[in-house]
């Protein structure tokens, strides 16, 4: 096994590569989840956003319109979960799971005329003077937009929900539905808006995998990576920054894998490719031993409300 083949540059921008579509989805989904609802139908949302930010960049020739139309996926599927679990207050973990096999099912049939057909090559944002800067240019100043963009997006959110009145007023719907009513706040609206939010960050994240991670459309390319942004929320205490530390973790995983076995390391490739998931299961059972996570979720997640009066 020889390690000097390994460049640490490429390695980092493989990371970040591997870590921007699981920290859009699950910024998005901790979002929801501060609302007091659980969406367990991340990864319909993210692959239809895959399919819809392909087609998008392919038929119109524009990455921006690409990008708008995997958000507008994602949030019509989130339209759709919200619908069903608020204004017909069906079981919130069974209609997130049937969004899931639905987006499955619909973005394999939208793609069909799109398999194996490689996208564009996506623009990096390259910055004068200090992308070209040694060994920290390239680690820092010369990715893609939509990569810089998750980083403000994480930062935004933070803020919002930590230093504003709205996210005052989310995270209080999502700690105590009844009492939010009671004082006049809209449950309901309120919740549909997140879940809309949160549908939108998991489509980007879908339009990342297809447009930027791998320029193509493979059916149900995002993998299980919805899944694993659900786990990155539970790993992140339900906190906006350490959501980002858990995507990178997690992400980073995922490198470790594949440069593993590109040195031809003597195990065989299948338990390679499991490691993102046994790392997923073992970061949930070692957070949840003692029930610590459940004392750290939003009080009311999971749990419809009944409006009285």
């Amino acid at each position: 096994m020889d390690v000097s083949s390994l460049n640490p540059i490429a390695i980092f921008a493989a990371l970040v590569v591997a870590a921007v579509p699981l920290l859009f989805a699950a910024i998005g989904e901790l979002v929801t989840e501060k609302s007091g609802v659980l969406n367990l139908g991340v990864e319909g949302m993210m692959v239809c956003g895959a399919i819809a930010g392909f087609a998008g960049t392919q038929e119109s020739g524009s990455f921006l319109v690409g990008v708008v139309s995997a958000m507008l996926a994602g949030a019509a599927l989130a339209g759709l979960f919200a619908f069903m679990t608020q204004a017909l207050l069906s079981n919130q973990v069974a209609t997130g799971l049937a969004l899931t096999l639905f987006g499955l099912g619909v973005a394999a049939m939208v793609g069909q005329p799109y398999s194996g057909v490689k996208a564009p090559r996506f623009p990096s944002m390259d910055l004068p003077v200090l992308s070209d800067l040694p060994v920290v240019g390239p680690l820092l100043f010369s990715h893609d937009w939509l990569a810089y963009g998750a980083l403000l997006l994480t930062a935004a959110v933070w803020y919002v929900l930590t230093r504003t009145r709205a996210g005052l007023i989310l995270r209080a719907v999502g700690e105590n539905h009844d009492a939010a009513h009671a004082i006049g706040y809209k449950v309901a609206r309120i919740r549909t808006l997140a879940i809309l939010f949160g549908g939108a960050c998991a489509g980007l994240g879908g339009a990342y995998l297809s447009l930027v991670a791998t320029p193509l459309w493979v059916e149900e390319m995002t993998a299980g990576r919805g899944w694993i942004a659900l786990a990155i929320v539970v790993f992140a205490s339900w906190r906006p920054w350490r959501a980002l530390l858990g995507a990178c973790i997690f992400g980073g995983v995922t490198i470790a894998q594949l440069n593993l076995q590109g040195l031809g390391v003597s195990i065989q490739s299948q338990y390679l490719s499991m490691t993102p998931y046994l790392a997923t299961i073992a970061v949930l059972a070692i957070i949840s031993s003692g029930g610590g996570a459940r004392l750290k979720a939003p009080a009311c997640l999971g749990r419809p409300f009944f409006a009285n009066g």
